[in-house]
């Protein structure tokens, strides 16, 4: 009866790594995962040949390129999703350890490769984004900080996770990079409030981000622009919000025909942030429900999965890293139809980016690792654990 409800496998005696692992992996997610890199690969070879060409590459220069951090990106997953709770919180440590004086030195050594906010590494032979990096490392983090406050006489976890919450943000406004703000704010709330926040506290923390916005947008120009060009009754047809809403609108429901496109020609960004613009141009609206389905089922299936699980690191960490995911999406999505500001976001897996795909990968990693079903223990055996 308990494996019926929590889900629990039996263990095997000598299993091998591989074989545990395939076990008790959820396939559907990762099937999904696959599919979305697929289309990404697919919508590349759309997008990217105009920007190729107007840089003085190959055709396919870039499809080439994600081919091959796409590569790296699956071989990443597939090795962190193989690895224990524990080895993966390890990895969360070193790997936000890394990343957060990476991006705190970003004013001094990074670059803007001309696009205003100073963003990344310039390494030659591709750049590199350490807030991509960061956002999977701190959701454990603060994951294994607020399950250590639940603890009895455990540490302020919750508290010691906020203050770090509010330095990153912090230091993603200062480039400016309000999307990656937005999406840290977000996991970690998500986690806060599955950890038991009180509703009055998250009352306040969005009265606290409100004010942000106000406070960015007399600060900042960027920021400013931004808001102004959504809140504007007319788009611009010359911008690239208004070349997105047009390939949408020409689109319909089967799109225009493969490689048949104009907004790609347009849009800087074509192979990157309004990656979704060129699926609904080419291939209509029932691409895009595709790629929305994917990533719902990807979100609803992990979480699914983690109401069955005890362990509330375990639980906390795979609900923000899921929900994460998730918001990235729709993010990247409402833009492109102008639900939402501009926010320089990419779509996970679909987009063109080492950075994007490489980190995704490390996080959909971390994701199936704490899906994985695996004995819980009686109920018991974790309340002695805790001293009770």
């Amino acid at each position: 009866m308990t494996e019926m409800v929590y889900g629990t496998v039996p263990v095997r005696s000598g299993d091998a790594v591989l074989p545990r692992w395939w076990r008790t992996i959820d396939k559907w997610t990762m099937s999904c995962i696959l599919i979305l890199f697929g289309i990404g690969l697919l919508l590349g070879l759309a997008a990217s040949p105009p920007l190729a060409a107007k840089n003085g590459f190959a055709p396919f220069h870039y499809v080439e390129r994600q081919i091959i951090f796409g590569f790296m990106a699956m071989i990443t997953m597939f090795v962190v999703s193989m690895m224990q709770p524990d080895m993966v919180r390890r990895l969360a440590v070193l790997g936000f350890m890394a990343s957060f004086v990476a991006l705190a030195a970003l004013p001094v050594f990074g670059t803007d490769f001309g696009k205003g906010a100073v963003r990344w590494y310039s390494l030659g032979f591709a750049s590199l984004q350490p807030s991509e990096f960061l956002k999977p490392s701190f959701v454990v983090m603060a994951a294994w900080m607020m399950a250590a406050s639940q603890e009895l006489e455990g540490p302020p976890g919750k508290s010691m996770s906020f203050i770090l919450c509010v330095m990153i943000v912090l230091m993603l406004a200062l480039q400016p990079d309000f999307g990656q703000a937005c999406l840290v704010l977000f996991g970690w709330g998500v986690m806060w409030f599955v950890a038991g926040a009180p509703a009055v506290l998250l009352i306040g923390l969005m009265g606290l981000v409100i004010a942000g916005g106000f406070v960015a947008y007399s600060s900042s120009e960027h920021f400013a622009r931004r808001i102004d060009g959504y809140w504007s009754s007319e788009v611009d047809p010359t911008t690239q919000l208004g070349y997105a809403t047009n390939a949408i609108r020409e689109g319909g429901f089967f799109g225009v025909g493969v490689g048949e496109g104009q907004v790609k020609q347009s849009l800087p960004d074509a192979h990157t942030d309004f990656i979704i613009a060129v699926a609904a141009e080419e291939y209509g609206l029932f691409l895009v429900l595709i790629i929305i389905l994917l990533y719902t089922a990807i979100v609803l299936r992990s979480l699914h999965r983690l109401t069955r699980e005890r362990d509330p690191f375990i639980r906390l960490a795979g609900t923000g890293l899921a929900c994460t995911f998730g918001i990235q999406a729709l993010v990247n999505m409402g833009v492109a139809v102008r639900l939402l500001p501009a926010k320089g976001m990419t779509l996970p897996f679909v987009s063109y980016g080492g950075s994007s795909l490489i980190a995704g990968g490390i996080a959909v990693g971390m994701l199936l690792a704490f899906t994985r079903k695996r004995p819980q223990g009686e109920i018991g055996d974790i309340l002695s654990r805790r001293g009770v």
